[in-house]
């Protein structure tokens, strides 16, 4: 690519009219000789934002935005590697079979960093979510009777506790208000956040593992100690059983509360996760035994996180997720949305604005915030020129409304698996219950996309409905 040429421009890989066999793969500037080369070159420089935006604003806008550069790229490098491909297999031609055979790996490692630069950037975008939720740690509103019962059964011997509800549906709030709660009662806290998790944790059994203990020493202030308590005759979840009994639990007598967000992204590593079920399914038993063994495991009390239901198949006695007491966090009703207006200095709503709103988006907890927290600074900073509800629910479903980051965010995710978009534009094309595979259905519950009735799928709020049904229609 030329020096002057705009850096941000991705090389046309459309592959319209595509040949094979006959030694041309007509791709505007591609052929047989050159089916190689760039597809991309991505700048990531600063993004330009407005000087009125926060910094984790400003870092929220530009990760976007390198996220859907690089999408772009990555689509594009997709059909690339298939046109190759398909090349390479009907291509009789020795010398052009080996031809395409070594652009095909050359493509296919590009393909492989383009993956891996999208999932490192889904991880940051992570990282600037949790930040912003500490920072409005201090908005928060109840849903009785959830937070007594959580209260009540974390001070309870060998407690698990199992939180569920799609995303952004306030989750990590009450696993923080838990947190807090118990370090008052003098326990001990350990978090572990599975979307924060680097690959290279994720590799095998014996490396996550390993990385659990280390993680949650360091979170006690204390020495990793693998070497004394990790012997390679015993099986990786003896190990860990006997880092935590023997370690861990037995430097002091107060409780320890491990608590695991975000549990579903193990769901992909199926050599983690049934054995890691297991291994939390048996420590909840082994707290249950009234010899000295069980009066140590009494003493760990367990906070599972995660967004959809378990789809991998696990035999329920292996399983953590049919015992302990289940929290399914439900949505605002109309007076917790009065109150969170309340608690950020907006009273002006009116039961034809607050019927408007809860029409629009329902009661999810992320999406009235945001835009309660808008008309609330519109009222703060632009008091001549009030932002009215009505043009914020007129313009929401629109690229020029408040709801646009998310929705770009949401559409991503389903561009990203061909599945989940054939699925959810069957979802939001009716208006009738849409019965979908299981677990494309879980996926889509787990983005807060659809919400279940029974067995079927219905647009879990008329703002999504209204969007996805413009841009998967």
């Amino acid at each position: 690519m030329p020096d002057d040429q705009d850096p941000k421009q991705v090389t046309n890989n459309d592959l319209p009219d595509s040949q094979f066999a006959g030694g041309l793969i007509n791709a505007n500037t591609v052929n047989a000789g050159q089916i190689g080369g760039n597809v991309y070159n991505i700048h990531f420089g600063p993004q330009a934002t407005s000087d009125n935006s926060s910094p984790s604003r400003q870092q929220t806008n530009r990760l976007q935005q390198e996220r859907e550069s690089i999408y772009k790229a990555y689509t594009l490098q997709s059909q690339k590697v298939a046109n190759i491909r398909n090349a390479w297999v009907i291509e009789t031609d020795p010398s052009r079979k080996f031809q395409y055979g070594q652009q095909l790996q050359t493509e296919e490692r590009t393909l492989q960093e383009l993956g891996d630069k999208l999932e490192t950037i889904e991880q940051k975008l992570s990282k600037v979510d949790n930040e912003q939720t500490k920072t409005n740690a201090n908005i928060y509103i109840k849903r009785p009777p959830i937070e007594e019962k959580c209260y009540n059964a974390i001070v309870q011997p060998g407690a698990l506790i199992r939180i569920k509800a799609p995303q952004r549906m306030g989750k990590t709030l009450l696993l923080e208000k838990i947190l807090d709660h118990t370090r008052g009662q003098g326990y001990q806290t350990a978090k572990l956040d599975l979307k924060l998790a680097d690959v290279e944790n994720l590799a095998n059994l014996k490396t996550f593992l390993q990385w659990l203990c280390v993680d949650v020493a360091d979170s006690l202030d204390l020495e990793p100690q693998l070497d004394k308590h990790w012997q390679e005759v015993f099986g990786l979840n003896k190990n860990c059983t006997r880092y935590f009994q023997k370690y861990l639990l037995s430097v002091t007598d107060a409780p320890l509360v491990l608590s695991i967000d975000n549990f579903e992204r193990l769901f992909d590593y199926p050599e983690i996760f049934p054995q890691f079920c297991l291994l939390l399914r048996g420590w909840y038993e082994a707290a249950k035994q009234g010899d000295k063994i069980g009066n140590i495991w009494k003493k760990l009390r367990l906070v599972v996180v995660h967004s959809t239901e378990s789809y991998p198949s696990l035999d329920t006695n292996h399983s953590p997720f049919n015992v302990g007491l289940p929290i399914e966090l439900p949505e605002f009703n109309d007076q917790q949305v009065l109150d969170l207006a309340e608690q950020q200095g907006l009273n002006m709503f009116g039961e034809q604005g607050l019927n408007g709103l809860m029409g629009l988006v329902g009661g999810h907890p992320y999406l009235v915030q945001s835009a309660i927290t808008a008309l609330s600074s519109a009222n703060a900073h632009l008091k001549s020129q009030q932002i009215l509800l009505e043009e914020l629910l007129r313009l929401a479903p629109t690229e020029q409304g408040i709801f646009s980051d998310h929705l770009r965010q949401q559409l991503w995710h389903l561009q990203h698996n061909p599945q989940l978009e054939t699925g959810y534009k069957r979802v939001v094309m009716t208006d009738v219950p849409v019965r979908l595979d299981t677990e494309v259905a879980f996926k889509l519950h787990s983005l807060g996309l659809v919400k279940l009735v029974s067995n079927d799928c219905v647009a879990s709020c008329d703002l999504y409905r209204q969007y996805f049904s413009t841009r998967l229609g």
